[in-house]
């Protein structure tokens, strides 16, 4: 008997060694590892670091912070904004809808339309002081188009190219110069 009981706890020494001992082993060389290869920096820390190594190797930071104004804080560098020549862009909506039948059917389209130009403010009074001949104008080319050529956005935008083209060359012929640039409808009823 006193050889069983010897031999039971021998069993129990030998599984507690070979069996818990590797596995905490490698626990303990996980824990050195991560302790000795994680990194001290945070993600952005890191970031941050690369950025200012970039723009130390580019010229654009001083070698050692202590030259920067701000007293161990990097300078900060702003790019200029480029400057360039916009253009006004002038609006001119017509007062009243314009209402006509389509090209070879029943229904009819009511909109209301305007124009803009980044010319100065006289392509706006010509189209002002001229506004009963360009409204005519207007409705003859609207009236020009079939229900299926207006329907959509591909139709709507020949649409306002032919009034566009229509408009500039009445004004052409009134005042020797166009100008319109754009034709906008601020509404689009087709019935």
């Amino acid at each position: 008997m006193a050889e069983e009981e010897e031999k039971k706890k021998f069993n129990f020494k030998k599984i507690a060694l070979f069996g818990i001992g590797p596995i905490a082993l490698i626990g303990i060389g996980v824990g050195v590892g991560a302790f000795l290869f994680m990194p001290t920096q945070t993600p952005v820390e890191q970031v941050e670091e690369l950025i200012e190594k970039k723009l130390q190797q580019a010229g654009q930071l001083p070698s050692n912070p202590d030259e920067s104004e701000s007293g161990g804080e990097p300078q900060k560098m702003y790019k200029d904004t480029p400057s360039t020549e916009t253009f006004v862009t002038s609006y001119y909506t017509f007062p009243d809808n314009f209402t006509t039948n389509l090209k070879g059917s029943k229904a009819f389209l009511q909109i209301s339309v305007g124009v803009s130009t980044q010319y100065d403010e006289t392509v706006m009074e010509n189209v002002e002081l001229h506004q009963l001949a360009l409204r005519s104008e207007i409705l003859s080319a609207v009236s020009e188009f079939a229900v299926e050529e207006i329907e959509g956005k591909g139709g709507r935008d020949a649409l306002a190219n032919k009034i566009k083209d229509a408009v500039n060359n009445k004004l052409e012929l009134l005042e020797g110069f166009g100008g319109v640039e754009g034709v906008f409808f601020t509404s689009f009823v087709l019935q």
